[in-house]
Formats: structure tokens, C-alpha cells, sequence
């Protein structure tokens, strides 16, 4: 995903630009336990994108713990989500760490460290108050939140109920760890009885996917970390997919993306679509950037693989990027109108 599409309060932009600076818990005892008892001799640290600077101070620190004939070695390849594992690094090492996501499929070889936020959530709860109905009215409030805040879920749970409010939370699907949790990916923990859902988190992609996902519902953005309350507005979103539908409609040739990570393959869906048309070529890859399919000669590409590659980088492509339902719309298969967000369910 491009530079240009992260917004302020992802885990992936750290740094000055926050209202609030944050501080994790990297569990260090938990790795060095794992190291002792496996009696490794190579330790896998993997961080997501904005937190990869942070990973040479983390390795120095377990350098101090572990034994000197322990090699640790960084992943370099981009990491966006639980998904998005190293799996080469994986099996060439005794233990290996992912940062900064909650586990999508547990695993014996796999330690998940979270990193909470360290951020107090309840200011900015107060401020989204006044977005959300008054609980004489209508009480029944739906509350989500990122794996960087589950560590104060319950807290917010109470807080809202002292409130007067009867709080509605479920957990989704497999792919979420959580009661309460959504992804970039997966909404289904929104799929609550109430009109209203309280986002706590940074970051706009994950409510706006929520409003796609639900539109229905209105959803409510707390973001404790750049301390602003918005209401996710998909209008902008929908005329970008809207055009880039339009410009697929007279579109010969398709390439047909299947992403090869471990957690974001749907390779019956790639199937379908490539059995259905004589004139779409299945491309396989990791990484799924603009530049890779540029020397592709086709009119325009259907992504399989993470929704947000074709949403948060899908202006970026030189040829329309388009997710399978809307290659549907495009190839004349459903209306227009049945367009809808992308969204990912069951692990790999």
C-alpha cells in the first residue's frame, strides 16, 4: 500500500504527527521463555510497517537476555496484518515473533505480541457523546475497536453502560480473535442490533469499511490517538469505486490476481472468475503493487487477494483495479447497484 494512503492514526504512521506519543509492551519475557524452552538458536522478529524502526532497539534489548550463540534476525518484508506473515523467515527460525496484530489462527511456531495502546480511550469517548443519541431516546449503541485497544474493551463496555447505554458487542468470525474486534478486512463484530456504532481507534479505513459494510448504521469515529470525533462518510469512497468501475466496462483482457500470502488467498474466487472468462490470465504474487503489474498487458485487473490493496492503492494502478464484485458489475454479470466493500472471511 502506498505511502500516501495511511492516515494519521494508523499503527503504520507513528511518530510526531500524533496528537498522543505511544509506548508498548513488547513482552520480552514471554520470547525469552519460548528461546529457553525450545532451546533456539534462531529467533524471527517480524513488525508492521511503522513500527519496523523500532525493531533493531527491540532486537538489542533480547540480545541482553539470550544467550550469545542466539541469532536474531528482522523481517524485512512488508507486513500489514496478521495475515501477512513471513513465512520464509517462519520456517528458517526456532521462534518467531509478529508484533502489533492479534493472532488470525493460533500456531505453536507463532508468538503474537499485540503492543496495546497505552493510550486513555475515555476523553475521547466523552467527546463522541455528542454523535451518538441520547440513551433516553434510543439506548442501544454497537462498540468495535483495533487489536491495539481490546486491552480496554471491557473498560469501554462499563463506561458507555454507565452511561445508560445498552452496549451491543459480538465477535465476528474465525478471522477475529476479539468480542468486539474488526480488521481492515472484516467488519462482521458491527453486525449488531443497534443504528449506531462506536468506533474506538485510529485510522478512517477500518469505519469506513464499517459504513460500507453496514450502511445502515451510523458509525461514530473516536480516535483517541489524534484526539478527533468524526462520522464515517462513504460518499467520497463510493464515486472513486463508482469511476473505477466504469473505466473496467470496456475492459478485453482481465488480469486476475491471486496474492500468495498465507492469510489472504482465495483461490476458488481467482478460479471462478478465470473459468468464467476466456480472456482473464490468473497472475500469481506476493506483494501486489503498482509497479509489478505494470508491465502486464491488460485492460484492467481483478485483486483476490487483501480488499485494501484495490481500495487504499487502487488510484495508483495504471489500469483499473477492481474487487471481485465489482468485476461482476463491470463484465455486466450484477447492477451497479449491488456495488459493496470487500471483505474477507475464515483464515487460510
Amino acid at each position: 500500500m502506498s505511502q500516501e494512503s495511511y492516515s494519521e492514526g494508523d499503527l503504520r504512521n507513528t511518530g510526531m504527527s500524533l496528537k498522543h506519543d505511544r509506548e508498548w509492551d513488547y513482552e520480552l519475557d514471554r520470547i525469552v521463555d519460548a528461546v529457553h524452552d525450545r532451546d533456539a538458536k534462531k529467533v524471527g522478529l517480524q513488525f508492521p510497517e511503522g513500527l519496523k524502526r523500532r525493531g533493531p532497539a527491540v532486537a538489542d534489548d533480547l540480545r541482553e537476555l539470550v544467550p550469545d550463540d542466539v541469532t536474531i534476525m528482522l523481517s524485512g518484508q512488508p507486513c500489514y496484518g496478521a495475515c501477512d506473515l513471513d513465512t520464509f523467515l517462519m520456517r528458517r527460525t526456532d521462534v518467531f515473533v509478529h508484533f502489533g496484530h492479534s493472532p488470525m489462527k493460533e500456531s505453536d511456531k507463532i508468538i503474537y505480541v499485540p503492543l496495546f495502546s497505552n493510550v486513555d480511550v475515555e476523553p475521547i469517548m466523552e467527546e463522541s457523546l455528542e454523535e451518538l443519541p441520547d440513551p433516553d431516546v434510543d439506548d442501544e449503541v454497537g462498540l468495535v475497536t483495533t487489536a491495539q485497544h481490546m486491552n480496554l474493551f471491557g473498560d469501554m463496555r462499563e463506561w458507555l453502560e454507565a452511561r445508560g447505554y445498552e452496549v451491543h458487542t459480538r465477535r465476528g468470525d474465525d478471522r477475529l480473535t476479539h468480542e468486539g474486534q474488526v480488521l481492515g478486512c472484516n467488519y462482521a463484530s458491527a453486525d449488531v442490533d443497534a443504528d449506531h456504532i462506536l468506533y474506538v481507534g485510529g485510522g478512517k479505513f477500518h469505519p469506513l469499511g464499517l459504513a460500507m459494510e453496514h450502511p445502515e448504521k451510523k458509525v461514530v469515529i473516536a480516535d483517541p490517538v489524534n484526539n478527533v470525533v468524526t462520522v464515517a462518510d462513504t460518499e467520497k469512497f463510493m464515486k472513486q469505486r463508482y469511476g473505477a468501475v466504469h473505466r473496467a466496462m470496456d475492459a478485453e483482457k482481465w488480469g486476475v490476481i491471486f496474492c500468495t500470502k498465507i492469510g489472504q488467498g482465495r483461490f476458488d474466487q481467482a478460479q471462478e472468475i478465470i473459468d468464467g472468462n476466456d480472456d482473464a490470465y490468473l497472475i500469481t504474487m506476493d506483494e501486489v503493487t503498482p509497479d509489478r503489474l505494470r508491465n502486464f498487458d491488460m485492460d484492467a485487473f481483478v485483486n483476490t487477494g487483501c480488499p485494501r490493496i484495490t481500495t487504499d492503492d487502487g488510484p495508483q494502478f495504471h489500469k483499473p483495479m477492481l474487487t471481485p464484485g465489482e468485476y461482476e458489475i463491470a463484465v455486466g454479470n450484477k447492477p451497479l447497484e449491488d456495488l459493496s466493500f470487500d471483505t474477507f472471511h475464515g483464515t487460510w
